[in-house]
């Protein structure tokens, strides 16, 4: 059975897809640009030489010989014709219809010489008979003038079309070469024109293994059953075909064939490494739904269709929330499975709407506008019931088109950071991009194209916040903060540019910036002979994936001299939540250079104490939500000396930010906080006003900076 089903598939008794035939077609039809324009060179000189050796003659009176010569050269002509208007399907190709209609009336005067001149001999069926090429090429000048007049106009492509005409044209081909090639053995001449025809049949226009058999099996044994008397007749025994010209004429035959086998499954072969890449192409390859390149051409192709009403339509940008926390609990497998069940309910909820997967688990539909939440509000319902252990949920934006020209990435884009203004807002699950988006959207792009010209030209400035001795109030540290004072917008704020610069992987950029300032600030104050105390400098988790952040660091340092015991470095504590392994090498590596790390926010999230067993920190910061409505709350005291004394605990130094009231200082430094941070003590500043502030006394730097 195994065998069978093998040869059956060599024989090309397999389904082919869809795609593979329309391949095999396409490469057929281009094959016979070249092929039939090789025809009609030959056929020109051809006819050339005919009408050469006849002199004297009129027009008409060359139809009443030999008219295969224009047979064939009106058959390649149309081929041709049609094969360029195939494959150049909305090319201006006027000359195309007087091609037809000329061929049309070529052909007829043709038909009626041969009626006039055989009336009187052939009657009926004979006459068809002789007639049978011509007609055939009258079809075939038909059949593409109607093609021309009917499926052009419609920018319809028809394959049927390119196999019919292919067939015709081959029908006419053999036909031509096995008469010729008769003709010319009857005259002591070779069969070079039926093998000729026979390849240009079999082995360019390529089909399926069977039919190339039987279409070669064919036309050998019609053109053997003409040919054998002539083999007869000049054979010196008399009455016995020559064995040796059977053998070769039958391998010929078998050669023939399976060079029409093997090109067959070359093409085939192609046609399924084109049908991959290009399913790759517009395929995710998780989800098996479509991916962004296709739903962009999709969604272009429906804004600029003026039949499409706009005004209902939207973009949807669908993204699960919390779904990095189930891949953690269940395995990426599950979590694989998870999306593409998803992804099957988003497409069977939008079928017969543009659905892609962009990334991740963020998915994309151009929707009708008045079901579009109706249809979303299922999909939600779905992603809560398939869980219950993890809490998951579809936050939505969308994004209204304005214009036919609207770009769908621009339009996705707006989506997704309309959806972004949800992330953790529960109960918040659709956002759609209006006025007051646009205008924070425009503002974040703006910064982002921005960020490179602002560090060049110095828009970005590094402000210090004091830190001060609990017990004494000297001034013992400085924080470093990025401030950008922009010549459009004027002085942006941190809470605006930061988050900006960190969705869009550039805040590494604005922290290489302000960690040359203060080393520049520092190598100019000790230049002056100015005292200088210690900064701390924020390092975002990214730093650490988009540069050498420390070797960003030593570089400076190295650069202006700086002794590292002046420089600290503060990370978050929820850049450590989800160490990769990234983070700990350079924290390492940091400890090992002498360089001094503080745990900054802690307790601004959810707080793990395993940050504090994991890794190794000399100070820990304390975040200024423990502070707020702190005089009414008991609870706050009790935390804040709990932390104070956990840290002392494991070695640990603490420092409190946030602290604006004299009242918290006293606690605090009751409590053994060594540092304290906050308005109580000063805002972050320029570098000048720091510098008369201690000039002044306002700030007295300790004499223990330890």
């Amino acid at each position: 059975m195994k065998y069978i089903k093998w040869a059956l598939k060599e024989l090309g008794f397999n389904k082919t897809t869809d795609y593979q035939n329309r391949y095999i077609n396409e490469t057929n039809i281009r094959t016979a640009i070249y092929m039939s324009f090789i025809v009609i060179i030959l056929e020109i000189w051809m006819i050339i030489r005919y009408v050469h050796e006849r002199p004297g003659r009129t027009f008409l009176r060359y139809f009443d010989g030999e008219s295969n010569y224009l047979l064939l050269f009106s058959t390649a002509l149309i081929l041709l014709a049609f094969s360029y208007r195939y494959i150049k399907n909305k090319s201006q190709f006027n000359a195309g219809k007087v091609i037809a209609v000329s061929v049309m009336i070529l052909d007829l005067v043709i038909l009626t010489r041969f009626v006039i001149n055989n009336s009187a001999e052939m009657t009926g069926l004979k006459m068809l008979f002789g007639m049978k090429y011509h007609l055939l090429l009258l079809v075939l000048a038909v059949m593409y003038l109607l093609y021309e007049c009917v499926y052009v106009y419609k920018d319809i492509r028809k394959d049927y079309y390119g196999q019919v005409i292919n067939i015709i044209y081959a029908v006419i081909c053999v036909g031509f070469g096995v008469e010729t090639s008769i003709y010319d053995v009857s005259n002591d001449r070779q069969i070079l024109c039926f093998v000729t025809m026979l390849l240009f049949v079999a082995c360019m226009l390529i089909w399926k293994p069977y039919v190339s058999a039987i279409i070669m099996g064919g036309a050998f044994m019609y053109f053997y059953s003409l040919w054998l008397p002539y083999l007869i007749e000049i054979d010196e025994a008399g009455g016995k075909v020559r064995e040796g010209d059977t053998i070769n004429y039958f391998m010929l035959w078998i050669v023939l064939v399976m060079i029409s086998f093997s090109i067959y499954h070359q093409r085939r072969i192609e046609s399924e490494k084109e049908e991959t890449l290009e399913r790759i192409s517009v395929e995710d390859d998780l989800t098996g739904i479509h991916n962004m390149v296709w739903f962009n051409k999709e969604a272009e192709e429906i804004l600029k269709n003026p039949a499409t009403d706009l005004e209902k339509k939207i973009f949807l940008f669908l993204n699960i929330e919390n779904f990095k926390t189930y891949n953690d609990q269940f395995g990426y497998q599950s979590g694989n499975e998870y999306l593409i069940n998803l992804a099957r309910v988003i497409k069977e909820s939008f079928d017969s709407e543009p659905v892609a997967r962009q990334s991740d688990d963020h998915f994309v539909v151009l929707a009708d506008s008045s079901t579009g939440r109706e249809r979303v509000e299922k999909i939600r319902a779905q992603v809560h019931s398939q869980n219950e252990e993890v809490y998951l949920e579809l936050k939505v934006g969308g994004y209204r088109p304005l214009s036919r020209d609207t770009d769908p990435r621009v339009a996705v884009d707006c989506a997704r950071y309309a959806c972004s203004l949800t992330k953790n807002k529960f109960g918040e699950n659709f956002k759609e991009y209006d006025k007051d988006v646009d205008s924070r959207f425009h503002m974040n792009q703006y910064i982002v194209n921005h960020i490179d010209r602002a560090v060049a030209n110095g828009d970005i400035k590094v402000y210090y916040q004091p830190v001060v001795w609990s017990d004494t109030r000297e001034l013992c540290g400085l924080e470093a903060l990025a401030r950008w004072n922009d010549p459009k917008y004027g002085f942006l704020s941190p809470g605006v540019f930061i988050p900006v610069l960190e969705e869009y992987r550039q805040i590494h950029k604005l922290d290489a910036c302000i960690f040359k300032q203060v080393c520049e600030n520092m190598r100019s104050a000790l230049d002056n002979g100015r005292e200088v105390v210690p900064v701390s400098l924020n390092f975002s988790r990214l730093d650490f994936e988009l540069m050498d952040a420390v070797g960003e660091l030593e570089k400076y340092v190295e650069e202006y001299g700086i002794s590292k015991d002046y420089l600290h470095v503060e990370v978050t504590e929820s850049a450590l939540m989800d160490d990769d392994g990234i983070l700990s090498r350079a924290m390492d590596r940091l400890h090992k250079d002498g360089f001094s790390i503080w745990l900054d926010d802690f307790g601004s999230g959810y707080s793990s104490l395993n940050v504090l067993k994991d890794f190794s920190f000399d100070v820990l910061k304390i975040d200024m939500k423990f502070l707020t409505n702190f005089e009414n709350n008991e609870k706050s005291r009790i935390i804040l000396d709990t932390i104070i004394r956990l840290a002392d605990g494991i070695g640990m130094k603490s420092l409190t930010e946030g602290v604006e009231t004299d009242e918290a200082a006293t606690f605090l430094s009751t409590a053994g906080c060594g540092r304290l941070q906050g308005y109580l003590f000063g805002k972050p500043m320029p570098l000048k006003e720091l510098e008369d502030s201690i000039d002044s006394g306002k700030y007295v730097i300790s004499d223990s900076l330890i």
